[in-house]
């Protein structure tokens, strides 16, 4: 009788990595397809071909269209969600976590505006992908706690009002960074401004910080 083979972990640990940045290149060639042409829009032969494999390959990893656009999704908001971890708010006093929240927010929806337009598609499919998702729902829940402390804390040194809820706060600062960009073509021809331009976001940051520390105020 054959002895049974062991695996090998040092040999197998080439091909998960491999396999490990396949995947991320089919997620980077996807969400570069879903952000341009939304989920309808997007082809699967587009995306094999910008991320330089073939077309089963993405079928083998992701299933369907569908799943590899929760996919991009889920990554999508996992990388927002660790680069705010990474601000350490909790070591700021109440109003500088909330002031660096909101320019974070800010500079991230500038920086990466195809975040944007993969929310603008999801909306538009009411969200049908991430009511399939516990990853998202589970990585919001400790963010959710986290900005309440934060609001606690405000409260407790008098310098927040009381009874604020985190996630109304959280949508509301959102909110004023992400209707100015998501509009922010046909805002600017209907009040003759460049709302692009570097003094304009510059005031437009300064008036969303203002707006938020002003409602928190006792």
């Amino acid at each position: 009788m054959s002895a049974r083979r062991t695996a090998n972990p040092a040999a197998e640990s080439p091909r998960i990595r491999d396999a490990d940045r396949t995947r991320q290149i089919i997620l980077d060639a996807a969400t570069h397809e879903f952000a341009a042409l939304g989920l309808g829009g997007a082809r699967m032969d587009r995306i094999a071909e910008r991320a330089g494999v073939d077309k089963r390959l993405i079928y083998y990893y992701f299933n369907n269209k569908d799943d590899l656009f929760l996919s991009v999704l889920e990554r999508a908001y996992a990388a927002i969600r660790q680069a705010e971890q990474e601000l350490h708010l909790e070591a700021l006093s109440p109003p500088e976590a909330v002031r660096k929240l909101v320019e974070f927010t800010w500079q991230y929806y500038l920086e990466n505006p195809e975040f944007l337009c993969l929310l603008n598609s999801e909306n538009l499919h009411q969200a049908a992908h991430l009511k399939r998702s516990s990853q998202v729902r589970e990585m919001h829940s400790p963010f959710v706690q986290w900005l309440a402390d934060i609001l606690k804390r405000g409260h407790e040194q008098g310098l927040f009002r009381d009874g604020v809820d985190p996630v109304q706060l959280y949508i509301s600062i959102a909110s004023v960074a992400y209707f100015y960009l998501s509009n922010k073509f046909t805002l600017s021809e209907i009040f003759g401004r460049d709302l692009m331009a570097p003094e304009a976001l510059d005031v437009r940051l300064a008036h969303m910080v203002d707006v938020i520390l002003g409602y928190l105020r006792p």
